[in-house]
């Protein structure tokens, strides 16, 4: 970066992509708002950005507590996996949905599950 535009053009870059992922993170409220009104918890509660998580966590059958396992570096990444699998199986849904749908492409998997006809059913 020795010229000004170098500087320039990295900064609408950056600002091209933040208009993307703010409109991801409003798609994405949308479809928790959803999921988490199915499941009887407050749908204004998929806004917050952290309080989500502990709410997704909570939808999927474990403690609230258990979302602290998102703070280590990869437990986050086999714990977020076994999160998505038990949201799908409290929706009715499989494992290869959970995986593809709610893990790699949760846009996606998101609103199929909260706009969709799945029912939440909660473990007893």
């Amino acid at each position: 970066m020795d010229y000004i535009t170098d500087q320039a053009q990295l900064t609408t870059l950056f600002q091209t992509y933040g208009v993307f992922a703010i409109a991801v993170y409003v798609v994405i409220a949308i479809a928790l708002w959803r999921v988490f009104t199915k499941a009887g918890y407050p749908g204004i509660l998929a806004i917050i950005p952290i309080v989500n998580t502990f709410i997704l966590v909570k939808v999927a059958g474990y403690s609230a507590w258990m979302t602290l396992l998102y703070l280590i570096p990869i437990v986050n990444f086999i714990f977020s996996i076994f999160v998505a699998v038990r949201v799908a199986q409290r929706f009715g849904k499989g494992g290869a949905f959970a995986f593809f749908l709610l893990w790699l492409l949760p846009v996606i998997g998101y609103l199929i599950i909260g706009f969709g006809s799945a029912q939440y059913r909660p473990r007893y």
